[in-house]
């Protein structure tokens, strides 16, 4: 029988020449090549600094509160406890500490990934196979640990607004658009929303594509309603939630009477596939601005664009607030400006929007 596994705490003060204020990241994995790559990746940049590694949950909790990190890797596949199973009690331990979950690209990896997004991991990244570890994927490593630190564009850094706009015409139809830390804000939202409450809910989710039917899956769980994927020519049905794919984007038209999804491949500003900027655009006009626009947190500013054609039509746009996102880009610009109708933790914009709508928004 092999030496027991433990944890490999280093040391937490920063070297000279680095940034002031570092972010401080923690590795737990029961791979040593993966403690190791990642390490040499993040020990490379001056803003960034290992306080602890460990190959096991159960020891990476044990040195959380002494290594204090702002940013966590955390493999779900290891022996032992697995760190879906340690994830509530990392958030308990250390709510401040954001949780980058490092994923397989097996089905269960999906499942596994998608749920643990839900309970309030902030963003995954996949695991690559050997050989994978590149200067694409280091790139991608750390403008996520940077993002979940606050070191990218659409970070808190500036005063909140003021001022909220009031609310616009009934809503006949809800769209929300999330990305970073958004399946968690999303599953917050929609417990709020009671079950006879009847608009279509549609969303749009930046996911990797092989995630977003595990996704579809589990919202369809969390809101006791059905979940479609979209697809060209679906009709809108009252009562039923419709996720966009992940390689296209979800777009509304009307059609002999009705209204019926469609989906679009044409480039965006933000770049994102699929992107809420073509969502909000074509749902202001199918829905003449009878629309309720959500924003919750995500990275960049997706959806700002869109957000403006649904205002301009007469609609009415929500934004999470800054404190309650992993990372505060795509409902700040909104929220920024005082054109967002509120701007709340997930759970009372679901309140405060449902408040908002008419008898016919009910069975």
């Amino acid at each position: 029988m092999g030496a027991p596994l433990r944890s490999e705490f280093r040391g937490t003060g920063a070297t000279s020449g680095t940034c002031a204020d570092p972010v401080r990241v923690m590795i737990v994995d029961d791979s040593l090549t993966v403690r190791t790559v990642f390490s040499r990746m993040i020990q490379q940049e001056d803003d960034m600094h290992i306080v602890a590694t460990a190959n096991t949950a159960e020891s990476g909790l044990a040195e959380l509160a002494k290594a204090g990190p702002d940013v966590m890797l955390l493999d779900l596949e290891m022996p032992g406890m697995g760190g879906l199973e340690a994830l509530p009690k990392i958030m308990a331990a250390a709510p401040d500490t954001k949780v980058l979950v490092i994923s397989s690209l097996t089905a269960d990896g999906a499942e596994s990934t998608v749920k643990a997004l839900s309970l309030g991991a902030a963003d995954t990244m996949l695991k690559p196979r050997p050989g994978g570890f590149d200067d694409e994927y280091r790139s991608t490593l750390l403008g996520k640990i940077r993002a979940l630190k606050g070191r990218a564009p659409g970070a808190p850094d500036t005063a909140l607004a003021a001022t909220t706009r009031r609310s616009g015409k009934s809503p006949q139809v809800v769209a929300i658009g999330a990305s970073t830390g958004g399946i968690h804000a999303l599953n917050l939202f929609l417990e709020k929303v009671p079950a006879n409450f009847n608009l279509p809910i549609l969303v749009t989710q930046h996911l990797p594509a092989s995630f977003i039917p595990v996704f579809a899956q589990q919202v369809e769980t969390a809101a006791g309603r059905r979940a479609v994927l979209a697809d060209e020519g679906i009709p809108v049905e009252r009562g039923v939630i419709y996720i966009a794919p992940g390689h296209g984007h979800m777009v509304i038209r009307k059609s002999g009477g009705r209204r019926v999804l469609g989906l679009a491949y044409h480039p965006v500003k933000s770049g994102c596939m699929p992107s809420v900027d073509p969502m909000f655009e074509t749902l202001a006009e199918a829905y003449d601005g009878h629309v309720a626009g959500v924003l919750l947190s995500g990275m960049g500013r997706d959806g700002t664009e869109g957000a403006h054609s649904i205002l301009s039509a007469g609609g009415t746009i929500y934004a999470q607030s800054a404190e309650t996102c992993a990372v505060w880009g795509m409902p700040r610009a909104i929220a920024e400006q005082g054109l967002a109708a509120a701007v709340l933790p997930p759970a009372e914009l679901a309140e405060k929007l449902i408040a908002s709508t008419g008898a016919d928004a009910w069975q």
